[in-house]
């Protein structure tokens, strides 16, 4: 069977031509799932695309068996169809040679073709294809070249129409006219692991005003990266492209594509220590093995992969990949210099020397502990972003607050889960009452707040919008409140501070301390357990028994012990929010939307419960397990804040 470069596999290949030989081979690790249920839930997709179609109504569905998938009998439907003068097609299929696509809604008018791809995007008003420089917009980069890749192979086929690209996103800007938009398409697991959608309105008359929209310009650019104005891989012309990896993919050759540090970096077929005990492969290794000559004992060395420094790219051009050939000049730049650049030279040498004790500021750290005032509060939020409103008045795409998780400090060391918040409830809007149950939380003192990064100061801030918009009776006291405990900068300019405004942990994090055993990770899910492993402290009072410890919890039993005798990392203790699915899985998920870290079982649990009917059980185990996750996420902090304390005193 003929080899066929798809939709899919020609954006893989702009990541990097090389991962086309490792793609849907069994023998090569996979660090990236690709389950199209779980993308459904995670970008809101299916509901758009449900949505976008009902404003295209009377298309005709070419039905597909994924189990047995026939590319020339789909594309010999489209062509049927594609001979009468006026057609709808869902899902439209077209192959020309060893090139094969799927557009999601296909328009004939007479000698014009309009491709319409749906995408689960947000677009307002200051959004454009084209960058201010005349280049694409690196936001819409992706999705342009896989429409331009959609053009060019339906011109091929249908040389004799009028091929228009076009794009259907969320716009931002528009707000709902009914109530309960987000509710009005349902998603059930098919038996080919892919989302079944029910619709429980078909009527697009019935669901208000529309919150799409089609941009403008869109065919320019596609038409000016089938034209070789736009380049990508480099310097390639898109024809440049398009040949490299049809050739390269149709004989299942490697195409021997040189080191890229980008690409590299985040390169998905790594193998895993499991993966090792299954014997399976990693091309991330047969690309080293083959193209810089890397023998077994190189891939032990600790090399460049794992810091977060665009000037590394200069590093590879020098053939400068281990750590070991690194100078502090190739990362420390005299006239720029930076905390980031002092800290990631800290790694290296760290590495180098095999020194796997922390490297901390005491002066620094002390200072901020001593601005500190007791009761110290622990907060972390769980959230999601929903594609199609709840309420009439409600944007697309808005922040929704569902879950928050308090734990308490006292002067004696007395730890309580003092409060917990969730709202799962299909179709309820939760933030104005999410906020409300905060500012009692926070209210009964004036204690210090701490927060782990940005992502509870954003969304507050959002929330904080969304108040002044509503017409809530106590919306000027949460506004009052949520201004009391933020920040908020314009153009890196502080425009608002609050009188308690929440300290960042983060911040102490980077200013103060690097512990090696992250590997320069930032994430509190890794700082936990290299805080464990390196701190007495925190390794004699949690091998007790909380209710022994002076710890209170609001999910557990008082017995929970929360450090074995290896040490292991408390959330590996946990049981999974999804059985079926690891956590870091589902995080790879949600990487490109904005704020949400580590976040990805909360993400997915929120759209299950949302858009899914499922057993009571079921239900209330997930919910079970988010109140844990969310609880040992403000006791981790509590864990490193007691760390902090223990190396300043």
């Amino acid at each position: 069977m003929k080899r066929l470069l798809t939709k899919s596999k020609f954006k893989l290949g702009l990541e990097c031509p090389n991962k086309l030989f490792y793609i849907g081979k069994q023998n090569y690790a996979n660090q990236k799932s690709e389950d199209p249920f779980l993308l459904a839930l995670a970008e809101g997709g299916f509901q758009v695309e449900e949505y976008a179609r009902m404003h295209y109504p009377g298309g005709i569905m070419i039905e597909s068996d994924y189990s047995n998938y026939e590319y020339e009998l789909y594309h010999e439907k489209t062509s049927k169809l594609l001979e009468l003068e006026n057609v709808i097609i869902y899902e439209a299929a077209f192959q020309f040679e060893n090139l094969f696509i799927r557009t999601d809604i296909l328009v004939k008018k007479g000698n014009r073709i309009y491709l319409k791809e749906v995408k689960a995007k947000s677009w307002g008003k200051e959004d454009s294809l084209i960058g201010k420089n005349g280049g694409i917009n690196a936001k819409y980069k992706d999705y342009l070249w896989d429409l331009a890749f959609q053009t060019y192979v339906v011109q091929k086929c249908f040389p004799e129409f009028e091929v228009i690209p076009q794009f259907v996103f969320v716009d931002k800007t528009k707000t709902a006219s009914i109530n309960g938009m987000n509710q009005m398409f349902r998603i059930k697991k098919g038996t080919d692991a892919r989302a079944e959608i029910i619709k429980l309105e078909a009527d697009i008359s019935k669901m208000g005003n529309s919150v799409l929209v089609e941009p403008e310009n869109v065919n320019v650019a596609v038409q000016g990266i089938l034209s070789g104005k736009f380049q990508t891989l480099e310097t390639k012309t898109f024809d440049e492209c398009l040949g490299l990896l049809r050739e390269n993919y149709e004989k299942d050759i490697i195409s021997n594509w040189p080191i890229n540090y980008s690409a590299c970096k985040k390169c998905e077929f790594k193998t895993t220590n499991e993966d090792k005990i299954k014997n399976l492969d990693s091309g991330f290794e047969n690309c080293f093995s083959v193209l810089c000559n890397w023998k077994e004992n190189d891939f032990s060395k600790p090399n460049i992969f794992d810091i977060n420094n665009g000037h590394l790219l200069k590093l590879v051009e020098k053939g400068k990949l281990f750590k070991k050939d690194i100078i502090i000049s190739d990362v420390i730049k005299t006239d720029k210099l930076s905390k980031t650049s002092i800290r990631q030279w800290i790694q290296i040498e760290k590495e180098n020397n095999v020194d796997s004790t922390p490297d901390f500021e005491k002066e620094g750290l002390k200072n901020e502990i001593s601005t500190i005032k007791y009761p110290l509060h622990f907060i972390d939020f769980e959230t999601a972003t929903v594609a199609l409103p709840f309420y009439v008045g409600r944007k697309p795409y808005e922040a929704i607050a569902f879950q928050f998780s308090h734990h308490v400090m006292y002067p004696d060391g007395t730890i309580k889960h003092e409060d917990q918040y969730i709202n799962i409830e299909k179709g309820v809007f939760p933030n104005f009452d999410f906020v409300r149950k905060l500012k009692t939380a926070l209210s009964k003192d004036d204690g210090t707040i701490f927060r782990f990064h940005n992502h509870e100061n954003s969304i507050l801030n959002k929330i904080r919008i969304q108040l002044e918009e509503s017409s809530e009776k106590d919306k000027y006291e949460l506004i009052e409140f949520i201004l009391s405990i933020t920040q908020q900068k314009v153009k890196e300019k502080y425009v608002h501070i609050g009188k308690r405004n929440m300290v960042d942990l983060w911040v102490w994090l980077t200013k103060y301390y690097y512990n090696p055993l992250t590997k320069g990770s930032n994430s509190l899910k890794d700082y936990l357990p290299a805080s464990i492993l390196t701190s007495h402290f925190l390794q004699k009072k949690y091998s007790k028994p909380i209710s022994q410890i002076n710890v209170s919890s609001l999910n557990f039993d008082n017995n929970k012990i929360w450090l074995n005798e290896n040490l292991d990392d408390p959330y590996k203790q946990l049981e999974p929010v999804h059985p079926e699915y690891d956590n870091e899985i589902l995080d790879e998920f949600v990487g490109d939307q904005d704020e949400i870290k580590d976040g990805g079982a909360a993400l997915i649990a929120f759209s299950k419960m949302q858009y899914m009917d499922m057993p009571s059980l079921e239900f209330d185990n997930i919910k079970k397990a988010l109140l844990k996750y969310c609880e040992l996420d403000t006791l981790a902090m509590v864990m490193f804040f007691e760390h902090l304390k223990e190396i300043t005193e």
